[in-house]
């Protein structure tokens, strides 16, 4: 059987694989995506995304899909205690993530729509000629040579076919070919990651909701109070997430998605005694979810008494949205176990999540550009890379299970002593406003992710190396009328060369000139990894600028031009957004030297320093 040749074989388009394939496409490597499914699943499954995932999905070019095609900004987390099913009690804690302070310049969450958001990485895989999807493929046997790899695979059509890569990566997750087939055979299995050790079986509930209306519904006694489909839709179905932190049953709920598309979350959990395949099934649904979205008749002032979807909940007391007004979509019983893939590795992409894998895959993405990119003077040297790539992203995904067990224990407590004790506190704490605003960061307050530095990893510690680096807002200083742009785009802009990227920050103009005069020879320093003729310039006062200024230059945009340009549509305006965020984090520094994924190699001011961490990031890039 003849052999067909590609860099990378990705097995898997999940969100993960079609982010890899997508970055690894930006790169010039090529890569061929084996896909078991036919078609993108229609299941909603995953539904929210932090800023660090909008930030990535904008580096794969998506962002003006975001929230025109996959999600809306979710807002408020409202976390709300008690034993009644009401979900527009007053919540004892409100975390805001609609306000743009986590340093990225996106908000801190969108609810989106998994097969919308992996439906926009397959238009971005198609619109690079390095990326090929093959769809209806499944994956039959995996050897490894001196070489790379041999993945042999079977078509749609059944027929046979093999692939010698360089590289091969699972994306298929727990249960697919490289877990059950090529990982566990050879004793690599899933391990405990995190000490506090978290467990909770949970259902999970998707609803289309479709509106009610005075003819599909007519004696549905609201409209005889005025109210529009709209109105009964908010009042049943309210926007903001609920934590629902009830120790008989905690729960979470919301919306998600486009607003046009109505879709809404239930999620519960199944306690202990109970049979989870149970507890997924419809008329235990109805006993638990139908309370939240059953109103009583008093509220509304002139009920006697009201049918509602299922029962009657007594004369002149009770009323619910009629059951006709929601379409099931999925009620799927998960498990929520924090066990990430195990030290003993294959280079297998994993995470919690598609934040988590998405930050997988693009740090990932730039290590196989490099090493297919070079040929190695040292035999070890892809094993050291892959090894500095797992020791990162070790770390960070160790502080994201710790974020979520912390959050799971908060929403599933159970004690009437540690929940009076939670809640005093927690009033006492918001009764000083700045204490209430860091409450409301959320997770955010921790600021954007830093590495701790060990032997091998790509970045220079004691040169400000392995912070996240911040994304601010800027416009082309060639003209007034420039549209705004996110710093990512312009730093990373397309046709670069470079794996590295140089970012020089200047306070003010007139320091271009000498920041020009001190990268003369970086190109040879870092053997072409970084250019001078790549070079972003991002100035804060272009005070004294001549007319005419290269296109290399940016200067900063306040929040307010951002709100009115075109990359501002359907999203919150950036509350709190601080256009010095970045200054601030590079410490003044002048010049800095970032990675593809987003991360600082090294930053420094003097000509000198910049020599020596462009001869550094040449040692780590030439193998």
């Amino acid at each position: 059987m003849e052999y067909e040749t590609t860099d990378v074989v990705i097995c898997g388009c999940g969100p993960t694989g079609a982010m890899l394939s997508a970055y690894l496409g930006k790169m010039n490597i090529s890569n061929i995506v084996l896909e078991k499914g036919a078609e993108i699943t229609t299941d909603p499954r995953g539904i929210a995304l932090d800023e660090d995932g909008i930030r990535l999905l904008q580096g794969a070019g998506l962002y003006s899909s975001v929230y025109s095609e996959i999600g809306t900004c979710m807002h408020k987390f409202k976390f709300i205690g008690g034993k009644d099913p009401v979900l527009d009690k007053r919540a004892f804690i409100e975390m805001d993530y609609g306000t743009t302070e986590g340093g990225t310049g996106h908000v801190g969450f969108i609810c989106h729509k998994q097969p919308a958001l992996e439906r926009c990485l397959r238009d971005a895989m198609a619109s690079s000629k390095y990326c090929d999807l093959r769809s209806g493929c499944e994956v039959t046997s995996l050897s490894e040579d001196e070489q790379g790899t041999i993945c042999q695979y079977r078509d749609v059509k059944g027929q046979e076919h093999q692939i010698r890569s360089r590289f091969f990566i699972g994306a298929d997750g727990k249960t697919g070919f490289t877990r059950k087939q090529y990982l566990e055979p050879r004793g690599i299995l899933m391990e405990q990651a995190h000490q506090s050790f978290y467990e909770e079986t949970w259902v999970a509930l998707n609803w289309k909701i479709n509106l009610p209306n005075e003819k599909t519904h007519p004696d549905f006694p609201l409209w005889r109070l005025g109210y529009t489909p709209e109105q009964v839709y908010d009042l049943f179905f309210p926007l903001n997430f609920r934590f629902i932190c009830n120790p008989n049953r905690p729960s979470v709920c919301g919306r998600f998605g486009l607003p046009s598309d109505r879709l809404w979350r239930f999620e519960f959990v199944v306690q202990n005694g109970e049979d989870g395949d149970e507890m997924a099934k419809p008329e235990m649904i109805k006993k638990v979810v139908f309370p939240y979205i059953t109103h009583p008749g008093k509220r509304y002032g002139t009920f006697r008494s009201l049918r509602i979807a299922f029962k009657f909940f007594g004369r002149g007391h009770s009323g619910s949205l009629p059951e006709a007004a929601t379409d099931g979509l999925m009620a799927e019983l998960y498990f929520v176990v924090t066990q990430p893939t195990s030290s003993r590795r294959k280079s297998t992409v994993g995470g919690q999540g598609i934040a988590s894998g998405f930050r997988d895959a693009v740090s990932l993405a730039w290590r196989l550009a490099l090493l297919c990119r070079i040929q190695p003077k040292t035999p070890d040297f892809h094993k050291r890379v892959l090894k500095a790539w797992y020791e990162e992203r070790k770390q960070q995904l160790e502080k994201s299970l710790a974020s979520t067990i912390e959050n799971g224990k908060f929403v599933t407590e159970g004690n009437p002593l540690k929940i009076f004790m939670r809640n005093v506190y927690l009033w006492f704490v918001q009764l000083v406003p700045s204490w209430r605003h860091e409450l409301s960061l959320g997770r955010r307050k921790e600021g954007l992710v830093r590495y701790d530095h060990s032997p091998g990893m790509p970045f220079i510690p004691e040169h400000n190396g392995g912070l996240c680096l911040p994304q601010v807002y800027c416009r082309s200083a060639q003209s007034s009328n420039a549209e705004v742009c996110f710093t990512d785009d312009v730093i990373f802009r397309p046709g670069k060369a470079g794996l590295f990227q140089l970012l020089v920050y200047v306070r003010k103009f007139e320091e271009v000139a000498s920041a020009r005069e001190a990268m003369l020879d970086i190109d040879d320093l870092s053997h072409g990894e970084i250019r001078a003729d790549e070079a972003t310039f991002l100035v804060e006062d272009m005070a004294g600028a001549p007319y005419k200024i290269d296109h290399d230059v940016f200067r900063l945009a306040p929040g307010e031009e951002f709100a009115q340009s075109k990359l501002c549509a359907n999203r919150p305006k950036p509350e709190f957004y601080d256009p010095f965020y970045l200054r601030k984090a590079l410490k003044g520094r002048r010049f800095t030297i970032v990675r593809p994924d987003r991360f600082i190699f090294a930053s420094c001011n003097s000509t000198e320093d910049l020599r020596t961490i462009a001869r550094a990031a040449a040692s780590h890039v030439e193998g």
